[in-house]
């Protein structure tokens, strides 16, 4: 196992102090409160923005979708569309709210963040499906929110990386220009076999434990672990998708699995900005005021979203 560095193991002893359970211990009502109460507590103060907005998405089964942009200017503007990670069980435009804030100060952008449905009400495909109609929504009536519809980026951690492949996967199909996929050590695979799935599979933090727990509320059957949406890695083809920049924890389970996704573009002729943090684990870019890293990460990613969406 590599080692953390120093912060990232002293942030890790201070979480097994707390003797929080688990949240594959308790029910998902209960996991999903717990991890809005403590989604904030490693993150820097929340920087204020010119632009803040709530609006909504109507999805394909008329659901109405929370959506949240943030914009440093009341400019028209490029925009990332962005998912939260949480396994899709976990996880809100709460949580996420200070790392989109920073995400659109630093690369001068706007970012949507958007609320899909979470399992274990709403399995598979219900969070690809929402995902890829708030994508269309932007692209196509991006102008109703002063925003360039035509300059977008796709973006999201952990599950929320799952559902920017695969909407960028979409996308192509759809002729919709896609800028850049930004991905925050994404899910890309059908099943947890990989090496790091083995040597990280008691944490820190996210164990496989509390994947499987993540999943099997997700998914109906185990047939649908086989289907690119769940799993991008599967896709037949991603030649023409979006070029990429993928920032991954080394000390992650999902590491192997986000260089999978980097190979598996490049293969494919895909241009890719693979930034490996060495010491840190899962969830990290969202711990910016105990790990440097995490601002690092941050920084890295903005200025990625700057390039490919300069005029």
């Amino acid at each position: 196992m590599p080692p953390l560095t120093a912060k990232m193991a002293g942030v890790v002893e201070r979480m097994g102090r707390a003797g929080h359970p688990p949240l594959n211990a308790v029910t998902p009502a209960e996991a999903k409160a717990a991890y809005e109460k403590g989604a904030g507590v490693l993150e820097v103060a929340t920087p204020a923005i010119a632009r803040l907005e709530d609006f909504a998405i109507d999805a394909r089964d008329g659901h109405a979708i929370p959506a949240r942009l943030y914009a440093p200017s009341a400019a028209e503007l490029p925009v990332l569309v962005y998912f939260h990670g949480g396994g899709f069980t976990v996880g809100s435009i709460r949580t996420h709210d200070t790392l989109c804030r920073s995400l659109s100060l630093k690369s001068g952008c706007a970012v949507v963040s958007v609320d899909y449905r979470l399992a274990p009400e709403n399995k598979f495909p219900t969070a690809s499906d929402d995902a890829w109609d708030a994508v269309q929504f932007v692209a196509k009536q991006g102008a109703s929110l002063g925003l360039d519809g035509a300059r977008l980026a796709l973006g999201g951690d952990s599950a929320g990386g799952t559902l920017a492949a695969s909407s960028a996967i979409m996308a192509r199909d759809a002729d919709i220009a896609i800028a850049l996929q930004l991905l925050f050590y994404p899910g890309m695979a059908a099943h947890q076999d990989t090496a790091s799935h083995r040597i990280f599979a008691d944490g820190p933090l996210l164990t496989e434990a509390l994947i499987s727990y993540f999943f099997d509320g997700y998914v109906r059957t185990p047939a649908d672990r086989d289907d690119w949406r769940f799993a991008p890695l599967l896709a037949d083809d991603v030649e023409g998708i979006a070029p990429a920049w993928i920032g991954l924890a080394e000390c992650d389970p999902l590491v192997d699995e986000g260089i999978a996704w980097a190979d598996k573009l490049r293969a494919s002729g895909v241009a890719v900005d693979l930034e490996i943090y060495r010491g840190v684990i899962h969830e990290f870019v969202k711990m910016g005021r105990a790990i440097p890293e995490a601002l690092t990460a941050q920084a890295h990613a903005a200025a990625a979203l700057t390039e490919a969406l300069k005029p």
